[in-house]
């Protein structure tokens, strides 16, 4: 029999960015709050002090801010003619592990959508028609506009610490910006950060062909900086030690940097490591949450938290998972189409080019997980979808992250890979090439979706989340017309040797190699309960005291890192919640 614990104003599954946020909020209402988060603590202090972080084999290859597969992990298949197989190797992606989540771990790359990525659906049918969407697309718009949300991304903006130059001012380009994004009412807090010679380089490419290059603009503080909560942020040294990494110098975004600390002060605030939820409760009709069960790892027992509001603030895979488990939404059924608890997975179709000189010197230590410039004339808004014939759009980077020498041996194609050629060719090239990176949206479609699997348990005997998932021809169709309109820049910046890697017609899904970790979707948003698992205010259809966070609520992934719209959606669920919800529980309209 489970142990009760003191019931509890709000629960909150989950310590990462979008948890502390809601912690923050709410805690700032008076009401009594308790965190449970599955991992472990961390701190900047003293977990992720100089030297020790600094370890590429721990960190960067052993994954050691990541959850372990033998403790959570799910089943991946590409289609439902597969079986699906535990996903037992981290690689493909890379979800975090303890306080903070992956927002300890992250690059940094901040962003908001594009405009149109907020009625994608309307804008194609308005555009180009409707016949254009593949059968078998799941497009659907926002059911927020960017007009609302546009305050909330700047609040996020301003938290977290996000260096960057703006485009777009009111409506008003703004040299040295991106000119293709939605307009902002306010610059970013910090200036830009300075670019590497790579980016220089990509970015005198990109502008002698007409192109718009830009800072790329992330949580990288470009100079010492200070939030409405009091949290500091020091300056970066470019030591090249972010993704993977948590930060010593208190210069990259996190939950740590800026807003735990704060949090932790509140009286009303308390957190608990190594709880992990199993299940969220409900009353008898069904119709609320009381509280969550949760495995206490130190006692080795089940806990019941009962609570009056719960908030899912745990990783995308991890928020749909408890809510297949809990019955939070009917789950998808891509036989019939119906149920919304699941569907919409979609993730992120990247690619690039390799560039190799013999006569230049990149001094790849010097980093940031968010260095470089940026191109964006290639978006969602900039392309003609019926004339292309793909529905899609990338931006483009060049900024080394770093030098590590297990990680980044960039080497060109036919070179041997062990032995003494291997060894010759990395005294010949290492500090020598850079990369261009396009970073394109993917669509969501009918079989790619998150289920129960039938077959595999957990350590808790609950079923894994099973990941139905394979790349589709429109989103190829886009990676390959990025590689062609790349390829001109890549030849005006007149490399050695260069070697291309995007996804080819015929491409599946090999969840081997490391490929981002930015999955979406799921518990989509929406305005129509038989097409999204939650509404405009992030709150389930169902069951009105539980609100869902996170990247599932993104109907299709947008061609940006998602860090920005999920730091951004949470301040708005908040808001709603803080000005809506408490004075009176009930479904929001």
């Amino acid at each position: 029999m489970a142990r009760t614990e003191k019931k509890k104003d709000v629960v909150i599954v989950g310590l990462g960015w979008t948890g502390s946020i809601l912690g923050m909020e709410l805690a700032q209402e008076g009401l009594d709050i308790v965190a449970l988060e599955r991992g472990h603590d961390q701190n900047t202090v003293p977990d992720f002090q100089y030297p020790n972080m600094m370890d590429e084999l721990k960190y960067g290859v052993r994954y050691g801010l990541m959850q372990k597969p033998s403790k959570s992990t799910l089943t991946i298949r590409r289609s439902t003619d597969e079986t699906a197989l535990p996903y037992r190797s981290l690689g493909s992606f890379l979800p975090g592990n303890g306080v903070g989540g992956a927002g300890t771990h992250w690059n940094g790359l901040t962003w908001r959508p594009q405009l149109s990525e907020y009625r994608l659906r309307s804008h194609v049918e308005e555009n180009f028609g409707a016949d254009i969407i593949p059968e078998d697309m799941h497009l659907q718009d926002y059911p927020v506009t960017y007009e609302e949300l546009e305050p909330f991304f700047d609040r996020f903006e301003r938290v977290a610490g996000i260096s960057g130059n703006a485009g777009n001012l009111n409506g008003k380009t703004v040299e040295g910006g991106n000119p293709f994004e939605a307009p902002r009412s306010q610059d970013y807090p910090m200036p830009a950060m300075p670019v590497t010679w790579d980016g220089v380089k990509f970015g005198e490419a990109a502008k002698s062909l007409g192109y718009h290059p830009f800072q790329s603009p992330g949580g990288i503080a470009s100079k010492a900086y200070v939030n409405e909560y009091g949290m500091q942020m020091g300056p970066c040294n470019f030591c090249g030690f972010c993704e993977r990494f948590g930060c010593y110098n208190y210069s990259k975004s996190s939950p740590q940097t800026a807003i735990l600390d704060a949090l932790k002060r509140m009286p009303n605030f308390e957190y608990r490591v190594n709880s992990e939820v199993l299940k969220i409760e409900m009353a008898a009709d069904g119709k609320t949450a009381t509280g969550v069960t949760y495995f206490d790892e130190k006692a080795g027992e089940e806990v019941f938290q009962p609570a009056d509001l719960v908030i899912l603030a745990a990783y995308q895979l991890h928020n749909v998972h408890l809510m297949l488990l809990s019955g939070i939404g009917q789950a998808y059924d891509p036989n019939t189409g119906e149920g919304v608890t699941g569907r919409n997975y979609a993730y992120q179709m990247n690619g690039g080019y390799s560039l190799f000189f013999k006569d230049e010197s990149f001094n790849p230590f010097v980093g940031t997980g968010a260095n470089g410039m940026s191109v964006n004339d290639f978006g969602l808004d900039s392309i003609d979808f019926g004339r292309e014939g793909f529905i899609g759009g990338a931006y483009w980077r060049a900024g080394q992250p770093n030098g590590q020498p297990i990680r980044s041996m960039r080497l060109p194609p036919g070179t041997p890979s062990w032995g003494a050629g291997w060894k010759e060719s990395i005294g010949e090239w290492y500090g020598h090439s850079m990369s261009i990176g396009s970073h394109g949206s993917h669509m969501s479609y009918r079989g790619n979706y998150l289920d129960l699997d039938p077959t595999y348990t957990d350590r808790h005997g609950r079923p894994l989340m099973r990941m139905t998932f394979n790349w589709n021809a429109n989103d190829i169709r886009q990676t390959q017309f990025m590689k062609e309109k790349m390829e001109p820049i890549v030849k005006a910046m007149n490399p050695d040797i260069s070697s291309a890697s995007f996804k080819k017609e015929g491409a599946m899904y090999d969840v081997r190699p490391y490929q981002t970790t930015h999955n979406v979707g799921g518990s989509v948003m929406g305005d129509d309960p038989k097409t999204s698992a939650v509404n405009r205010y992030l709150q389930a259809w169902d069951k009105h005291n539980i609100f869902v966070m996170g990247a599932g609520a993104f109907p299709q992934n947008t061609q940006y890192n998602p860090t920005g719209m999920v730091g951004g959606l949470a301040y708005w669920a908040a808001h709603a919640i803080r000005t809506n919800y408490l004075r009176n529980p009930r479904p929001l309209v």
